[in-house]
């Protein structure tokens, strides 16, 4: 069943399942896109041919996935449950003593002690003992270590929360996106309740290394544009629950066909439920990659559905390695909703993360930015900007200094447990996908672990009432 588009004022889906092969050569020719089965689009021309090339690259992309998207998760499942191998007893060559004398021990995938791809990367599990609430680094200290948490399992993710954390975990989810026919969206709610604060935390997943479905929605240029709003990326909007028969009501009408719901309505649900309890009790949203997307974007249908309660409520939204969500008309909807609800909006950005700046502010896409830009340099110095330098990455004139740059961090990797101590130590993982960043420099500095060590060493005074921007 097709979307109803009705509460768009104009839009351009993609349809990777109706692509054929005439369809998609023939986009690089014609402008008569309304011709191409796999281009669903409110108007019927499209004379840009970059604008072209780009929707042909996605949908080729997309297809792609789609179709080794068994093999790509099979490959990833392997290694995550090598690389636990190698953690469980205790390295290689005691994997190999345990292999001969018969007495491997094998993790379990939904165990307590299973460790995801993602958090290979960086094993810290504790959150920083020197940032005490009170701190103004203590929100986006938790945000993003509750970020990095959301890529594990739920009974790791329970331990972490419940054992190292000591706060109450509420609940672990996986929700349906209707246009993928999967549950491919996952949250989970964490609460910190002291004396002196209650604070429920709303963090997203982002996507997994080997999640196809996760990268299709990345990938995905569909966008819709709502009146007074503006366009939104429409892959993030599925991944976040738009519904395809009925786009964006209010309310969502029970579904007894549907096997699991949608995040925006049952997360919301969920926070009002908590909130009406007590007066005092706040939340947070948060989430890395994909899941910084859906964090910014939670808030903004609060706003287009009119949820006071929820947004008078909402404490702040931390974002870290967030790809652009909508246009510049979005951009100016979200920043004058946020102030007039005084709602911050931290948007980490560490050092050349590709995925920051990505979908292109260009002409052809006329994806932007919005709000305060935290950037922070390989020495973990912050400064507040209006937009991260190399602001579409890909520069003949910015390769040369970002791939010194990733080579510095490479040589930081051996350095920093010294200069730092022994919570930034990194391990050999780590240091193995850093070489790639001597080619690739975009990626590594995606990883989480600069972003926790960013929110522990950078300056609390960017989280300080009055920080203006710097040109």
């Amino acid at each position: 069943m097709d979307c109803d588009k009705g509460f768009s004022s104009s839009f351009m889906l993609l349809k990777p399942e109706d692509l054929t092969f005439f369809d998609l050569i023939s986009i690089l020719f014609s402008s008569d896109i309304e011709k191409r089965k796999f281009v669903d689009s409110a108007e019927d021309k499209e004379d840009n041919f970059e604008r072209r090339w780009l929707i042909f690259i996605s949908i080729i992309v997309q297809k792609l996935l789609q179709f080794f998207s068994k093999p790509i998760s099979f490959f990833g499942s392997l290694t995550e449950i090598f690389l636990n191998l190698l953690s469980s007893n205790r390295g290689f060559g005691s994997l190999l003593l345990n292999t001969i004398e018969g007495k491997v021990l094998i993790p379990e995938k939904t165990s307590a002690s299973f460790v995801s791809f993602t958090g290979n990367y960086d094993l810290r599990t504790e959150l920083d003992r020197n940032i005490k609430h009170g701190d103004p680094r203590y929100y986006a200290a938790l945000s993003i270590m509750a970020s990095k948490a959301s890529y594990e399992n739920k009974e790791y993710l329970k331990t972490i929360v419940e054992h190292h954390w000591e706060m109450e975990l509420l609940g672990s989810y996986d929700f349906w996106n209707e246009y993928q026919e999967k549950a491919t969206t996952q949250a989970f709610l964490l609460r910190d309740k002291k004396d002196d604060h209650d604070t429920v935390v709303l963090a997203f997943r982002g996507t997994e290394p080997f999640d196809a479905d996760a990268w299709c929605s990345d990938f995905d240029l569909s966008w819709y544009e709502i009146p007074d709003v503006g366009r939104i990326h429409g892959g993030f909007m599925k991944a976040l629950g738009l519904q395809k028969s009925l786009g964006w009501p209010k309310e969502m009408k029970p579904n007894s066909s549907r096997p699991a719901p949608l995040a925006y309505y049952a997360l919301r649900d969920i926070l009002e439920d908590i909130l009406s309890q007590n007066d005092q009790t706040k939340y947070i949203v948060t989430g890395h990659s994909l899941g910084g997307a859906l964090a910014i974007l939670f808030p903004a249908v609060l706003a287009f559905h009119d949820e006071k309660l929820l947004l008078d409520r909402l404490q702040g939204i931390y974002t870290f390695g967030q790809p652009r969500v909508g246009d510049e008309n979005f951009g100016k909807y979200m920043e004058n909703m946020l102030e007039q609800n005084t709602i911050p909006y931290y948007r980490f950005v560490y050092g050349s993360d590709i995925v920051p700046r990505l979908p292109y502010d260009n002409k052809a896409l006329m994806f932007k930015h919005f709000g305060k830009c935290l950037y922070y340099n390989r020495h973990y110095e912050v400064q507040v900007v209006e937009e991260e330098p190399n602001k579409n990455y890909f520069s003949l004139r910015g390769a040369i200094p970002m791939m010194a740059n990733a080579f510095f961090e490479l040589i930081r990797s051996f350095t920093i447990s010294s200069t730092k101590g022994r919570d930034y130590k990194e391990g050999w993982f780590l240091r193995g996908f850093r070489v790639t960043g001597l080619v690739l420099p975009g990626v590594p500095a995606h990883l989480i672990q600069d972003y926790v060590n960013s929110t522990r060493l950078g300056s609390a005074n960017v989280f300080l009432p009055g920080t203006k921007k710097q040109e």
